[in-house]
Formats: structure tokens, sequence, C-alpha cells
């Protein structure tokens, strides 16, 4: 009997390889190469040549009077924010974040809510008992919503029982659990991932169903299986957030029907994930007033400006390699930051630990910050404190300019919105309701810090 042909592919990358090894040559993991059947069906290799012409296809302009495609509102405001103004009948939606961030959670208060709008929805669970989610579901106090759930691996009777109930939206939880019977890899594998996304998407795109796919995520927090699976839906949403924190951070990466890098703020309750509409507030409370070594951050997320503040602590060091600490920032941007501080300004940071941590456990990525940041370690390395009225926002050069950033009005009203006076920003920027102080060097802003004239 013939032996059944099988390739070897990186669990971590997706590469093919014809041997196992045990370090990928594509991404350098080790131990992520696993044997796997190679599949036999459709969509395996390039057509053959005995299939025929192929139909004509009809084209058309990029002008047209077709009408955008509708939307369906789930009842959560903050997750109609991140999906572009609510979910699209046939859209393909990915959810990735760490083990009980609360995926699951503000996926069935979703469909609660859509359930409670008369629209027929199906919770479809690789992971949990149907006695499980009962117990969730009273726990939020959604046991009496009409949702429709199931406890299911096998993709085929998964959708035989979506094509029979036609729901308008389905969650998937999750897509590394369930396991196709045409692939004979283990359920999890790049291959059954791979088959079983593109069946569920090929389905959403058929019947018209809004599908969400629940994804695990690596160590490195990036969404488990091959990227081709990103490629594949139409909107990569991850939620983030830190286990000390109840806030919750829910991020568009991906979205075909909306814009990119849109948040959505939840905070953790018992009663299940609140939405919060001032996460600026939320972020600034409790902040000690006149504190060293702390800067509020005037920042844009997607087409949201919020204010959240940034703490540094500097330490004489008692080692030869002082350390350097960061949550919530880029530890890269920070060794910019300290050499363009040591080198242009004559700040002697070298012999010092610096600590550096984004309150309330946001995640923040724009150059922006940079200014902000160098302000709170000024502040700590002179133990002179910034003003607690006033927001600090630019990006630094290696010159040690700062340069201009965007969406400055929406950064100054929001500010002004909260209740701050003055605002330090690069020059150009100006405001009719707050004094701002505008700073053309680095070296510009360690002055009047150290001479408090700021």
């Amino acid at each position: 009997m013939a032996r059944a042909a099988s390739t070897f592919v990186c669990q971590s990358c997706g590469a093919v390889s014809s041997k196992w090894a045990g370090r990928c040559e594509a991404c350098g993991e080790w131990n992520t190469i696993v044997e796997e059947a190679a599949s036999s069906g459709a969509g395996g290799g390039p057509p053959s040549k005995s299939a025929g012409k192929g139909r004509k296809l009809a084209l058309t302009s990029l002008q047209s009077d077709e009408a955008e495609p509708p939307r369906i509102l789930t009842g959560v405001g903050e997750l109609d924010r991140v999906l572009g103004g609510g979910l699209v009948p046939g859209s393909a939606i990915l959810v990735g974040g760490d083990p009980g961030i609360g995926k699951s959670t503000i996926l069935l208060q979703a469909l609660a809510a859509l359930a409670r709008q008369n629209r027929r929805v199906v919770y479809v669970s690789g992971e949990e008992a149907a006695a499980q989610i009962r117990l969730r579901a009273r726990r939020l106090g959604l046991a009496d919503a009409p949702v429709d759930i199931a406890t299911e691996t096998s993709l085929k009777d998964i959708l035989t029982t979506l094509e029979a109930a036609a729901p308008e939206a389905t969650v998937i939880d999750s897509v590394q659990t369930l396991w196709s019977d045409a692939i004979e890899s283990a359920p999890g594998t790049v291959s059954q991932v791979r088959a079983v996304a593109q069946d569920l998407v090929r389905f959403a795109k058929r019947r018209g169903t809004a599908v969400i796919l629940v994804g695990h995520v690596t160590k490195e927090g990036q969404i488990a299986g091959p990227r081709v699976v990103e490629h594949l839906v139409d909107t990569v949403l991850y939620f983030e957030g830190e286990r000390g924190h109840q806030f919750r951070i829910l991020r568009a990466v991906k979205n075909r029907f909306g814009p990119t890098d849109e948040i959505g703020v939840f905070e953790m309750t018992d009663k299940g994930l609140g939405e919060v509409p001032n996460p600026s507030l939320l972020f600034l409370t409790g902040r000690e007033q006149w504190s060293t070594g702390a800067a509020v951050f005037a920042g844009v997320e997607g087409t949201r400006p919020l204010l959240v503040e940034l703490q540094a602590l500097a330490s004489p060091t008692s080692y030869g390699t002082p350390r350097r600490a960061v949550v919530g920032w880029d530890t890269a941007r920070l060794s910019m930051v300290l050499a363009v501080l040591e080198t242009r300004c004559s700040l002697g940071v070298g012999g010092h630990d610096i600590y550096l941590n984004v309150a309330g456990g946001l995640r923040i990525a724009e150059p922006a910050a940079d200014l902000a940041a160098a302000g709170a370690m000024i502040s700590t390395v002179l133990g002179r404190p910034l003003p607690a009225d006033c927001v600090i926002f630019g990006e630094i050069a290696l010159s040690g300019a700062i340069r201009p950033v965007g969406q400055t009005d929406a950064r100054l009203k929001e500010a002004a919105k909260l209740g701050f006076r003055c605002a330090i920003a690069p020059p150009g920027a100006k405001s009719d309701s707050l004094a701002v102080t505008n700073v053309a060097t680095l070296g510009d802003l360690v002055e009047r810090i150290r001479n408090s004239d700021v």
C-alpha cells in the first residue's frame, strides 16, 4: 500500500519544506515544524490543463450607483466604533487576544444585544460546554437573550447547521479548535486552520452572514496560525489589556469597511465589559498632582483623541549597564530618546536605571509620544515636576529638533475639554483655549523644566 504523501509545515510562519528540521529557515523559530498530510482537494495546486476555458467576467468601472454596504448595529457602541459603524452582512471578522482578556465575553454580549433586536444569531463554541456558556450568560445578565448556542468542532457539522439556521451573525470560538475531514492533519495545525478559515469565509460571502472568528494568540501577541488567515478575513481586531488593570482596548489593525487603528475602550466589571465613552477622563483618574516624572500625553488613536499619563522613574544604577524597563511603549524609541538627551542636551541619564510606564494598561505606538516621554524623564532626572494642567506631544528627531505631528487641533481641543490650561507642543501649534508653549528643540524643553519655565 502506497504511503500517503506528506509535507513538513512550520506552525509559526506556515513555511513548507520537504523534510523535518529542528529550526525553521524562514522565521528562525525552533521546534515548530510538524509533519502534515498533503491536501489533495481542490485549491491545493494549479489548475489542470484539462479543466477547460473559464467564463468571461463582467468588467465594471470605478463609478457606480451602488449603495454602501448596509450596517447592523450590535448595540455595543465601542464595538460598532471599531468596526466602522457596525457589522457588514457577509463580512468575516477575526478577533484575537490573550487568554482570559474578555474575547468570549464581549462577543456574547454583542450577540445578546443583536438577538434582542429580533435578529437570528448563533454562538458556536469548540472550547466550552453549553452549560459553561449558559453560566457565563447568567453572570452577565444575558440569560433571557434568544441566542442559539452549539458546541462542536467538526466544520462539516457546523456549516450544515448554519446553512439550516441562516443566522445574520455567528461567532466561532475558536478557529484553532475546528477540524475539517478534508485535511488529515490535527486541529490547530497550519493546514487545518487555513482550510477551516477558507470554508467559513466562503460561507459568509455566499449566505450574507457576518462571521466572527475568535483566534488564539502566540506568546508574542500575534494570532496563532498562518498569516494567510488575516489576509482572508475582512477585519482583524486585537483585544489588548494588562491582567492587573480593569481596562481593555479593542483595536482594529485591518478593516476593509472602516478605518484602521481605531480603538474601543472597555472596563471589566462583575457584569462583564462595560463601555467607556470618555476614556481620557478614565485614564487620568487618580493622577497625582505636581508629581515628578509624570507627563500627560495628548495622543490620537484612530479618529479619537486620547489623553493618558506617562510615568518615568530614574534611579542611580549600581551596575555597569543601566537597566531600561518599558511598559506600554516601544523600547527602541525609549533608547533613541535617551540617546538624544545624553548627546544633544548633555543630560546625564547614562548612570541611571530608567523605568517608563503608560498608565492604565494602554499601548502607545505613535511617534508623537516622544516629547511626552522625554518630558517625564527630564522631570524625574532633574526632580522638577511638570505643571499638572499641561499636556505635551511632539516627535523628536535624532538632531534634537521637535517635529510637528498630525491632528494637532483635535489633541488640543480634547485637552481643553478636560480642563487643561496649557500645552507643550511643536512649533506652529496654536489654540484659542489653551496657552501653548512651542518648543523647537529638546534642549529648549530641558532648559524650561530646569528653570521651571513651562
